[in-house]
């Protein structure tokens, strides 16, 4: 398994719509094993195809770091599609490994339904509130080229310009690969 560099806000790649992933074959299989490694390297909890510049439909999340979700087991969404998102909303502070270093707090919704394939190419049905629900949100957003900065208000959105110039021109620390300009 290899650790693939992480694309960062400024990467034209983040703010496309990906294309769905066509075959379930063993270099995807592949590319899917090195998206988790990639994403525990970094020390994250989702990771979308575009983020490690792959222009697919695909994300990988592994909440098992995550108190009260030790016991929920790491999951792989191909060609996702929210087919229900509930009326109520939570505000939650998020942070992205696209974005080293900011935090924002993002309004979604509290529970959704959602439809992929997985690894043996069968359709899935999965029921998600709170905390799972917004990480499979957020990296539903980056298929669809969306990110925090997309979800605040105007105001918090001038708030976090400065920082987000820093991530664009890669004037910012972080512990893992990102990609180059």
């Amino acid at each position: 398994m290899a650790i693939m560099p992480i694309t960062i806000y400024g990467d034209k790649i983040l703010r496309q719509t990906v294309k769905p992933v066509k075959a379930i074959d063993d270099e995807m299989i592949m590319i899917i094993k090195n998206m988790f490694e990639t994403m525990r390297n970094a020390n994250g909890i989702g990771l979308a195809g575009n983020q490690v510049n792959l222009d697919k439909s695909v994300f990988v999340i592994d909440l098992t770091p995550v108190e009260g979700y030790e016991d929920l087991p790491p999951k792989v969404f191909i060609n996702p599609e929210i087919i229900e998102y509930s009326d109520d909303t939570v505000f939650f502070e998020e942070g992205c490994l696209s974005l080293p270093n900011l935090r924002a707090e993002v309004e979604r919704p509290e529970a959704i339904k959602i439809k992929f394939l997985n690894t043996g190419e069968e359709e899935e049905i999965l029921e998600a509130d709170d905390f799972y629900a917004r990480v499979i949100l957020h990296e539903f957003d980056h298929l669809i080229g969306k990110m925090i900065p997309d979800r605040v208000d105007e105001f918090i959105r001038k708030k976090l310009s400065d920082e987000l110039k820093q991530i664009k021109n890669r004037q910012v620390e972080v512990d893992y690969e990102i990609t180059q300009k």
